[in-house]
């Protein structure tokens, strides 16, 4: 079938590394904080997360994307959220969680979605996925006609390192790091692109959490080894109750590691279901450093959340 007809393409995914580095191979753009998505544009807008979700019912700001594209074609790009000029990924999560009509309709008068295009998999009427990397971002330059509602992804050749720090400075997350010659895998990782982040990121399972003083509390996390799930500590920076109490979960009476972690005697359990994003320092350790709780997200099953 059809790459466009088909309307279930996976975007390539990103290895991750921690160092920076510069190199004449590759091209270096900002990571940007938001949901990954993919969008189908013709005489309509179809926009699809990773789990295939359609996207546009939430984000009825960018129902006339389609419009912004002299071609037919398929997009691989990052829905964001902007404050202040900076991604804010808990008011675009927040968004993708939304089912009601009016309150959708209020978030987007307040919060507007946008869209940053990386990348493009179809042009008119032609797979271009085995294209290289720059032949692509020259059909992605031409297919676009930039507004409030879509912008493509600017780059740096050569000076990862420089980027990587300016990033840092702005309070970004990080670069990635693409091969010129790389052709486009859709649903499969690649070490032709590499994410260079400020602090490492993990997504764990919410197995419970622990009410402290001050109205504090704290969040206990777990990730799969195979099919057993593993403890894996706490988080308490960025959490609150009123941000879990948005989402659905379910009270049990028992730890779901199978015995109770030392320091969790107090602990309300929670079904392992949901997932959230912790951000932390690298670190070698098998534990997280100064994690930050940076919120929940739902195109992620708890059994894909690994060590």
């Amino acid at each position: 079938m059809d790459l466009f007809d088909s309307k279930n393409v996976s975007p390539m995914l990103i290895y991750e590394m921690k160092a920076p580095f510069d190199s004449p191979d590759h091209i270096y753009e900002i990571k940007w904080d938001g949901i990954r998505c993919i969008s189908f544009l013709s005489d309509k807008t179809d926009m699809r997360n990773k789990r295939n979700k359609l996207m546009i019912p939430l984000f009825p700001e960018l129902e006339d994307l389609y419009k912004q594209v002299k071609v037919k074609c398929i997009l691989d790009h990052e829905l964001l959220v902007l404050r202040n000029g900076v991604p804010d990924f808990y008011e675009v999560q927040k968004r993708a969680l939304m089912s009601n009509q009016f309150k959708i309709k209020l978030a987007a008068s307040k919060y507007p979605a946008s869209i940053i295009a990386y990348d493009i998999l179809y042009y008119k009427d032609k797979d271009i996925t085995m294209l290289p990397l720059m032949e692509r971002k020259k059909y992605l330059d031409d297919a676009i006609i930039e507004n409030h509602l879509i912008s493509v992804s600017r780059y740096v050749e050569n000076n990862g390192i420089m980027l990587f720090n300016l990033v840092k400075e702005k309070g970004l997350e990080g670069i990635v790091a693409k091969r010129k010659d790389s052709l486009y895998w859709p649903g499969n990782r690649s070490k032709d692109w590499i994410k260079c982040k400020i602090m490492a990121s993990d997504d764990c399972v919410i197995c419970g959490y622990i009410p402290k003083e001050n109205n504090m509390t704290s969040l206990i996390l777990g990730q799969y080894d195979d099919d057993l799930l593993v403890y894996k500590g706490h988080v308490t920076l960025g959490v609150s109750l009123r941000i879990l109490n948005e989402h659905k979960y379910q009270i049990i009476d028992y730890s779901p590691f199978g015995y109770v972690p030392k320091g969790n005697e107090d602990a309300v359990w929670l079904a392992p279901e949901l997932v959230c994003i912790v951000e932390s320092m690298p670190t070698e350790k098998d534990s997280f450093r100064q994690p930050v709780f940076k919120g929940i997200r739902d195109d992620k099953l708890a059994i894909e959340c690994r060590i």
